[in-house]
């Protein structure tokens, strides 16, 4: 397709995805793509993960199964895309592969609940990020929620949404896959370390451009083209090659510090702090001031694709 009809796609998906969301009446009765991408990582894992192999034999394992999926989720999104009416689907289909509304509304569910209380804060925020709950206290929980929401407005909006203007329906279906089996088989520990290795290094190189765009848009609606340095001095110290980016840049448009010291299955992370002269007392208002930043860099982000629209 040509590069003018994606993005008028890409705007009317991401419209369309900012009024619906996920309605749970529909993905009650139909299984959503990413539950069935899920599915295919899983069989993959199941049959070419063994443990009986050597380290380097499950590394290779797991860079022909990275390669397989990619390839059948490149040919099954150019193929929809090529139907009659594939611009009406790649619009549907681009729209459910976004994830702005959903992630807005996980995360204000956590403010919501920790206005209730700590115990269900602590629950709330249990559902969009994998640090031990039971350890975080009020600020706690408030920056895991932010943390979350800004690296999953990388991973789950700007990202699937720069895919698709590049490369269409094949673009956004392929990103989707590959972050996906990143969050299923893309850890360090002993089952897949090596055969998880291929899908976290090509998570890390498609999220290379996108995790930048996101502090940007950040950072241009903060009006704050200030904090820029703040930004370069801190994202290169996070563990993750991308998700300092958009943490140091929302940390700094909200006057907060985020990252620090984390708990993960019982062990003590000492990452570094992202914009460390920060307030780390951080509430349920700033949870609501995250998602307040995440919906304009939204509309930033329509706002680009226009431009480039009038431009091309």
């Amino acid at each position: 397709m040509p590069t003018e009809t994606l993005l008028l796609l890409l705007i009317g998906a991401m419209l369309l995805d900012a009024v619906l969301g996920e309605p749970d009446w529909l993905w009650k009765r139909v299984t959503h793509p990413v539950v069935l991408a899920g599915r295919a990582i899983g069989w993959f894992d199941q049959r070419m993960n063994r443990p009986e192999d050597s380290s380097s034999e499950r590394r290779r394992a797991g860079i022909a199964a990275i390669c397989l999926l990619v390839l059948g989720a490149g040919l099954l999104g150019t193929i929809i895309q090529n139907l009659p009416f594939g611009g009406l689907l790649s619009l549907l289909g681009a729209a459910i592969l976004l994830a702005q509304r959903s992630l807005v509304d996980h995360v204000t569910a956590v403010a919501n609940a920790l206005d209730i209380s700590l115990p269900r804060g602590r629950e709330a925020v249990a559902q969009i990020v994998g640090r031990d709950p039971e350890t975080l206290d009020e600020a706690g929980v408030a920056r895991a929620a932010i943390e979350s929401a800004a690296e999953n407005f990388s991973d789950g909006v700007v990202a699937p949404a720069f895919w698709f203007a590049v490369a269409g329906l094949p673009g956004i279906m392929i990103y989707k896959l590959v972050n996906t089996a990143d969050s299923m088989i893309g850890h360090r520990t002993p089952r897949h370390e090596a055969f998880g290795w291929a899908a976290a290094r090509l998570d890390d190189l498609l999220n290379l451009i996108p995790a930048r765009l996101t502090a940007l848009l950040f950072l241009v609606v903060a009006m704050a083209p200030d904090k820029l340095k703040t930004v370069y001095r801190d994202a290169p110290r996070h563990r993750s090659p991308n998700a300092g980016w958009p943490e140091a840049a929302l940390a700094t448009a909200l006057g907060l510090a985020l990252a620090g010291p984390r708990r993960y299955a019982g062990q003590v992370v000492d990452d570094p702090w992202m914009n460390p002269a920060g307030r780390k007392l951080a509430n349920s208002g700033d949870i609501r001031r995250a998602t307040g930043f995440v919906w304009r860099a939204f509309i930033a982000g329509i706002g680009l694709a226009l431009v480039l629209l009038v431009l091309l």
